[in-house]
């Protein structure tokens, strides 16, 4: 039997401080007196750090087998450098702090997914039931934060984060090396695993798909503020996506084998579309804007759980870490820091809803790759 507690305990600690930090940073940024490019840049430093760090470490992971004491070490690391944001107020400062800390923090995630997966063992369609309490850790800390920052200002977060962070290293302590046996017979080089179609399809619509969400993580509590929203509601508007995302994960080791991983990745790249434009199209409508929270379900829960599986099954062997670091960094990491960027610049320059917009022209063009590439269960 996986070690079910354990194992969830680092995913509730780990979205807890992305709860903390996705939806909140960049108030703390605007309390800073930084402009909306600038907080683009910004943020776009957090995602572009999974370029290079879970290529690192996932090397580094798969040739020592010691997966969790890389893990504990670039938790610590991550506490460390995060300290140094309480005397870092300028652009470039703060600019090196990000960049440091999160090169460490993005480290952990696609490693612990690995490890999950070798707990399970066969019930890799199981890992839902694990990583919803990831989800249920956001959902306390987005919901809990946004009254007290209405109360206390921004300036309580770094001290949250720091505390939060913290934790995920506590957490990493108590979890087991999974047991892992090398089948070198079975071995495929990675060079060769990326040139097949179905594994660069795959990623370059999970690229497109996180590209998509640049304007949601970047800019979300700020549309919202604009629209008349509370950060007291903010933070319920969050929690409720992350709400529907639980619901998601509950089901999913029921609907992956029933209706495939195909069906199911089109399905939720579809609805991500329609939710960016009902998000850039009614932010006043609060019908429209619960239901557009509630395809976070489909945005994130469905397309996450068929990523992971996609991604478990293509990459086998001493290439299921690098594979899960891929995914992560040419997803969560290239195509997250792409659309911050770019969400900055058409924020500051074109127009607010119209980076909404623009999110679902790139969703809508990974359902089309989708759907041509003819990506298999």
């Amino acid at each position: 039997m996986p070690p079910y507690w354990r194992l969830s305990g680092f995913y509730f600690f780990y979205f807890a401080s992305l709860g903390a930090l996705v939806p909140y940073w960049s108030l703390y940024l605007k309390a800073l007196g930084f402009g909306g490019a600038e907080i683009g840049e910004l943020i776009a430093i957090l995602m572009a750090t999974k370029l290079v760090a879970p290529n690192v470490w996932g090397w580094i992971a798969d040739h020592s087998g010691r997966r969790m004491a890389i893990i504990r070490s670039a938790s610590l690391l991550s506490v460390l450098a995060f300290a140094a944001v309480f005397w870092s107020h300028g652009y470039w400062p703060l600019a090196l702090v990000m960049a440091g800390f999160s090169f460490f923090w993005n480290a952990s995630l696609p490693q612990f997914e690995a490890v999950t997966l070798s707990h399970l063992g066969s019930s890799t369609h199981r890992y839902s039931s694990i990583r919803l309490w990831g989800s249920i850790g956001f959902i306390l800390a987005v919901a809990g934060l946004g009254p007290l920052l209405d109360r206390f200002g921004a300036g309580l977060l770094p001290g949250v984060l720091l505390g939060l962070f913290a934790a995920i290293w506590v957490a990493s302590l108590g979890v087991p090396e999974a047991p892992t046996a090398v089948h070198h017979r079975e071995h495929e080089p990675l060079r060769r695993v990326l040139r097949r179609r179905e594994v660069w399809v795959l990623l370059l619509v999970c690229f497109l798909m996180q590209a998509s969400h640049g304007p949601y993580y970047t800019f979300y509590t700020l549309y919202m503020e604009e629209a008349g929203y509370s950060r007291g509601q903010i933070g319920q508007l969050w929690a409720l996506g992350v709400i529907a995302e639980i619901g998601v994960f509950l089901v999913m080791h029921r609907w992956l084998p029933r209706f495939g991983a195909r069906r199911l990745l089109l399905s939720s790249l579809l609805l991500t579309t329609l939710r960016w434009l009902l998000i850039g199209a009614f932010p006043d409508r609060l019908p429209l804007v619960l239901l557009a929270q509630s395809l976070h379900a489909a945005s994130f829960g469905i397309y996450h759980a068929v990523a992971i599986h996609l991604v478990h099954r293509l990459f086998v062997g001493r290439n299921q870490g690098r594979g899960q670091a891929l995914y992560s960094s040419l997803s969560f990491g290239a195509g997250g820091a792409a659309g911050s960027l770019a969400a900055g610049y058409v924020w500051a320059g074109v127009g607010h809803a119209a980076t909404y917009y623009a999110a679902a022209l790139l969703s809508g063009a990974a359902l089309l790759l989708a759907w041509r590439g003819r990506l298999s269960d």
